[in-house]
């Protein structure tokens, strides 16, 4: 005891009761501090988790990724409600569970099979079809729009001063994979039943019901993107992310016009780089 009292100095009451408060506070901003960057993970980390989790197919949330695709059609608006919850419980915009992807992924097999189907392809055309689709038209595609849209919000759109925050590219990636899937349903699904007996026939209500499918795609496209950056509460003028669909309404007008059939146009596309 001697010793001890040798090596500790002496405390008052009222120092021991201050330093114990003052200890329990830097335990818990310590605590908090901990969590804070467990879960604010780098944009690799994140990445690492996500890729991890692909196939592990038991880990995901099949039922809630199915309620946000009906939800796109139906309501979008309360998807990306959902995003914020999990902004304000995981701290990251983007989604953490691949089961949205796998799910889109499955419809972009089951929907090129019926495209190739009607197009009447080879096996070979069929899996070549396969990895257009997939690799260029969802993939590519999709890589080259998140990341333009991720450098435009953060350079032009984010509110001053930015406060620490920015538009993360995944959730950018995932803006995107929303406002596919409906546009795939649409043009890759919906549309085949009036392919060959319709669209692709020499007539005006063919051209005008193909073009029509084409028009209600891009809207859904341009307005889920519009509402995926609007929920981001530090991003500003997201309304311009609308203007596009002017243009859309013009081109489909001019096309009915002219006889511009998208729905034929795409059709021999896919003939000419599969065969």
């Amino acid at each position: 005891m001697a010793d001890n009292n040798r090596f500790s100095p002496p405390a008052s009451p009222t120092s021991s009761v201050g330093s114990s408060f003052s200890r329990d506070n830097d335990a818990n901003r310590l605590s908090r501090q901990d969590s804070k960057n467990d879960s604010r993970l780098t944009a690799t980390a994140k990445r690492q988790k996500y890729l991890k989790r692909l196939f592990k197919f038991r880990q995901m949330d099949f039922e809630y990724a199915f309620w946000q695709m009906i939800y796109l059609f139906v309501a979008p608006q309360k998807v990306y409600r959902n995003f914020q919850y999990r902004k304000h419980t995981k701290d990251q915009w983007a989604r953490d569970d691949p089961a949205f992807l796998v799910l889109l992924s499955f419809w972009l097999i089951a929907s090129s099979i019926g495209f190739a189907l009607v197009l009447g392809l080879t096996f070979v055309g069929f899996l070549k079809f396969i990895l257009w689709v997939v690799l260029v038209d969802c993939v590519g595609v999709g890589l080259l729009i998140a990341t333009l849209f991720w450098f435009i919000t953060n350079k032009y759109m984010i509110l001053a001063p930015p406060r620490g925050q920015d538009v993360e590219w995944g959730y950018a990636f995932d803006v995107h994979l929303n406002a596919f899937f409906p546009l795939l349903m649409i043009l890759h699904l919906f549309q085949l039943i009036f392919l060959l007996p319709l669209i692709n026939q020499d007539h005006f209500i063919g051209l005008l019901i193909g073009n029509t499918f084409w028009l209600v795609a891009i809207f859904y496209y341009i307005y889920i993107t519009f509402l995926g950056y609007s929920a981001l509460p530090f991003l500003r003028n997201t309304r311009t992310l609308l203007f596009p669909l002017t243009g859309v309404i013009l081109l489909y007008i001019l096309s009915l016009v002219i006889g511009w059939n998208f729905s034929r146009g795409l059709c021999n596309f896919y003939h000419y780089r599969v065969t």
